[in-house]
Parts: C-alpha cells; sequence; structure tokens
C-alpha cells in the first residue's frame, strides 16, 4: 500500500497541482523529500512573497494553485498576502506542516496550536486532519472546496509523522473523484432579468472581476451591444472585464457611496454582474442609488448576495448568466458614439509622469502584454492611458494590502510562458515583496518589473490631505536604490529618468527575454 505522501502526490497530479510554492521549514520536510520528479518546487525566501506567487499564479492560469507554508510562522507571514487572495476568490490550497501529533499538546518548539483557527476568517475552510489515515482524504476536500464557487483560499495543517502512515484502501476513489456547480439562472429567473433589461429606458452594467476570471469579457460586449448600454467597471477593480476603448466604456467607479451614485445618474436600471455592491473605500456618505433606479446584482458568491445594502441579487455563474442574457435580450436598434481618443499624456520637468510613463508602456509593449499593477496613487493615470481589450490582462490586488504585486507578477509569468507579464510597482509597495525577485532569477522567470520611484507613499499623502492629517509621520521612503537590490538578486536592472531612455530599457527588456526591473523616477500624483 501507498503511504500518506505518495496518496498525497497522487491527489495532486490528479488536479494538476505539480507546481507547488513554498518556503520549507523543519516541520514540511518529511513531505518535501519525497517529491516526484514532475513536480516543480519554487521556492521564495518569504512567506507572504510565496503567497502572492501562487496567487498571481492561479488567477493567470485560471485554476488552483498549491502552497506549502512553515507551520504557525510562515503562515502569519502569509496572512498579508491571503487578504488579496480572499477578495479575489483565488482558488489555493495552503497546506502548512505541524509538529508530531503526540507533542502539539505540549505546544513544544513549532507546534501550531489550534492551528485551523490561525488562518480565520480570511479562508473559506480550515482543518487539521483528526488522524493520519485521513490527510489524504481532507486535501482531497480542501481541492474541490476552494474550486467550488466562490473560489477561495483554504488552509490544512498536517503532522509530519503523518507522512509516512499507511493510507487507507479507500484513499484511490479520491484521485477520481470530480465536483463541478451546477448553478445557473431558471428560465423563470432569466425571464425576469430580460423584461427588466427590455423594459428599461436607461440600463448601465457595472461588471466586475469574475467576469474576466470565467472569460466572459466578449459575452459582457455582446450585452453591452444589445442593449446599446454604457459600461463602468466596479470599484478598486482586481481585473479588467471590459475593452477600455470600447465604445461603451465609462471607466472606473469611484470607490465610495456617492461617487458611484452621482456616476451611475440617469440610469433606470443598474445590472452589476461579477462584483459586490459596492466595496466602498473613501467614507463619502450618501444615497445607495440614484432616485429611481433599481439595482440587480449577478455573483458567484453567496455573501456578497448577502450583505449587500440595496438590490435584488442572484448567485450564479458569470459566463453563463451572460451568455443566455446577451443571447435573449431584444437589441435596441441604436450604437453609442465612438469613445474620443486617447487623451495626451500628462508630463513633467519634474521625472516621467506616471501618465507619460503609461502611453510610454502602451506604445512599446506587445498586444497580448499583461499588467500586474500595484501603484496606487496612480490608479487614475493607468486607466486614462491604457487600452486593454483581451481577457485575463490585468490585476491588482484586491484588498489594497501591499507587498502583493510584485512577487504575483512573477506568478503570473511562470503561468503564462507564451504572454510577457509587466509588473507596474510603485516603490512603497516593492519593499513588500522585493524578495520574489530572487525567485525570478532563480527560475528564469522572464517578468519585466517597471518600480515607479517618487520616494512618498504617495496614495498616503493624498489620503492625509482628505483625513486633514497632513502631519502623520511614515509618508516618504527616500533614499532606495532598487536598481542595486534587484541586482543583488540576481536581476538585470537599470536605473532611468527620461523617457528614451525608459523606451530603450523597456525594449531590451522585452528581447532579452530574462527577468529585469527597470526603476524609473517620477513624480508624485494622486489616485
Amino acid at each position: 500500500m501507498a503511504d500518506v505522501r505518495q496518496a498525497t502526490y497522487d491527489l495532486l497530479r490528479a488536479h494538476e497541482l505539480t507546481t507547488i510554492f513554498g518556503n520549507p521549514g523543519s516541520n514540511e520536510l518529511p513531505f518535501l523529500a519525497g517529491m516526484p520528479d514532475d513536480f516543480l518546487y519554487v521556492l521564495g525566501l518569504h512567506e507572504g512573497a510565496v503567497l502572492a506567487m501562487a496567487d498571481g499564479y492561479a488567477q493567470a492560469r485560471g485554476g488552483p494553485a498549491f502552497v506549502n507554508l512553515h507551520a504557525a510562522a510562515g503562515t502569519g507571514n502569509a496572512m498579508g498576502s491571503l487578504t488579496n487572495s480572499v477578495y479575489s476568490h483565488s482558488p489555493l490550497i495552503i497546506t502548512a506542516g505541524q509538529q508530531v501529533r503526540s507533542t502539539i499538546g505540549q505546544e513544544v518548539m513549532l507546534a501550531n496550536v489550534e492551528a485551523p483557527t490561525l488562518p480565520k476568517p480570511l479562508v473559506k475552510w480550515s482543518s487539521e486532519p483528526a488522524c493520519a489515515q485521513d490527510v489524504p482524504r481532507t486535501i482531497s476536500h480542501a481541492i474541490h472546496i476552494a474550486n467550488l464557487p466562490a473560489k477561495g483560499p483554504v488552509y490544512v495543517s498536517v503532522p509530519y509523522d503523518d507522512w509516512e502512515q499507511e493510507a487507507p484502501v479507500e484513499t484511490r476513489h479520491l484521485v477520481e473523484r470530480t465536483t463541478a456547480p451546477a448553478n445557473s439562472l431558471t428560465a423563470d429567473q432569466l425571464g425576469v432579468l430580460v423584461e427588466a433589461l427590455a423594459g428599461a429606458q436607461h440600463p448601465v452594467l457595472v461588471l466586475g472581476p469574475e467576469v474576466d476570471a470565467e472569460r466572459a469579457n466578449d459575452e459582457a460586449v455582446r450585452l453591452a451591444d444589445a442593449l446599446c448600454a454604457p459600461v463602468w467597471i466596479a470599484p478598486s477593480p482586481a481585473r479588467c472585464p471590459f475593452p477600455t476603448r470600447h465604445r461603451s466604456f465609462r471607466g472606473v467607479l469611484p470607490a465610495a457611496v456617492q461617487g458611484v451614485t452621482d456616476a451611475l445618474a440617469g440610469h433606470d436600471l443598474i445590472l452589476v454582474i461579477g462584483a459586490p455592491v459596492f466595496r466602498y473605500h473613501q467614507f463619502a456618505p450618501g444615497e445607495y442609488l440614484p432616485e429611481g433606479a433599481r439595482l440587480i446584482q449577478l455573483t458567484s458568491d453567496p455573501g456578497e448576495a448577502a450583505r449587500a445594502p440595496m438590490g435584488d441579487a442572484y448567485v450564479t455563474g458569470m459566463r453563463d448568466s451572460l451568455t443566455r442574457l446577451a443571447d435573449a435580450v431584444p437589441g435596441r436598434g441604436a450604437t453609442l458614439p465612438p469613445l474620443e481618443g486617447i487623451p495626451p499624456a500628462r508630463t513633467s520637468p519634474d521625472g516621467l509622469h506616471p501618465e507619460q510613463l503609461f502611453a510610454l508602456v502602451r506604445e512599446t509593449a506587445p498586444g497580448d502584454v499583461v499588467y500586474v499593477k500595484e501603484s496606487t496613487s496612480t490608479t487614475g493615470a493607468f486607466w486614462s492611458q491604457m487600452d486593454l481589450s483581451r481577457p485575463n490582462s490585468y490585476y491588482f490586488p484586491a484588498s489594497g494590502g501591499l507587498g502583493w504585486g510584485l512577487p504575483a507578477a512573477v506568478g503570473a509569468q511562470l503561468a503564462l510562458p507564451d504572454r510577457r507579464v509587466v509588473g507596474l510597482i510603485g516603490d512603497g509597495s516593492a519593499n513588500y515583496g522585493i524578495t520574489a525577485l530572487w525567485t525570478a532569477a532563480r527560475y528564469d522567470i522572464p517578468v519585466i518589473i517597471v518600480i515607479l520611484k517618487n520616494g512618498t507613499y504617495g496614495a498616503l499623502r493624498w489620503f492625509a490631505r482628505i483625513l486633514d492629517a497632513c502631519k502623520a509621520p511614515g509618508l516618504d521612503v527616500p533614499g532606495i536604490d532598487f536598481a542595486a537590490i534587484a541586482s543583488g538578486y540576481g536581476v538585470t536592472a537599470t536605473s532611468v529618468r527620461t523617457s528614451t531612455d525608459f523606451v530603450a530599457a523597456f525594449e531590451e527588456a522585452l528581447a532579452d527575454y530574462r527577468p529585469a526591473v527597470i526603476e524609473v523616477e517620477t513624480t508624485v500624483t494622486e489616485p
């Protein structure tokens, strides 16, 4: 009979989870020592970067990722990045090593006391198997629940003396199991939605990250065209669900109650697809909806549906719903006027203006480029200059926590070897996940990291003004040489100040097909 270790690897292989992201400790060695040759272990130097790399990998590949952390300490280090995985619905199967079963109660060194409670409430499900023979079934449970709607991270703690125990005979059934969601709008529900859309005088679509996650972007375009309706992206988008140069596109909604209401004024039906209603940030209270407007939400997440403060909600799949709605709604026999061209990028004498930088990136990058962005003070500049037309082309930290972007770009590039991934990372953000550069160099992952260096936490400076807290300490991060740091990790790096130098460095990085860092001195802007 197989032991628990072999049975677990067989299970992971059956689910195409042969890439393991981790940073090992003593508790994890007995599991890793038996790793088959067809598995790849991706080492990160800090667990926060490990989890973010796995998250970027999972989102980019459109499937789960397997993570192996070190007991309580490693889990704690990863939890900052885990906040992003929760709100991006990333199906991460997170495992952690545990001390020998008979010693946990003594709280010996590296015992993970009450291990299943540690990552809560962030994870979707958490467990420590009651006995060694239940380890394979528990990991199977974790894989399935992570992938069922609403997708999300799960956590399993495994005592390290379990791996060498004999697996039960019935474990063989686990590798053959499948689970699949069957949630779909009923005919009556579809009829209600079609009637509501057909009867609306001025409908508007608000699209969220689930549309892009389900690769339903083209169906969203068909629905917008049929309705001749404007399209907004829901506040603080973690992905881009709609082509930004399409005639229906209106931009990204502000993350404030009154801002959303003002932007949607004049519409009598607001259809929100694949997003919460709504993820506000800046406290700007007001009416939740414009006068006379009705809101309907489609989401795969029962929690998002239940906690919304207004509107009607349907818990369903985005791709299926969009396809059926686009097929069923009557066309309006009209089209919206085309958008005006991309506005000229602003410039500055004090380093590159972010708008100018993003314009240069857009003009130089290949058409199928993937952006992973974590420069929160340049959000407006980015959306004003970018032309995003393909699914699976944009990622942003879903919870707003820093340190996700740089390692997530490394993970996304690992998942998408046929597309180039460009990380657009603020200097404040870069410091949190900088160790991921070592992983990029070690595994020759050709990600390009552009670090926007302005010497300050730009978004915080904006909030300091909004909150009348300009005298708060700790807003500046001057004097960091990212090119030198990157070189120390083994990554080709350069620092530039002018548009000419940036384009030359960017073109060289694109042609070289190795990991690269370009540090760009930029001016301070507001979100």
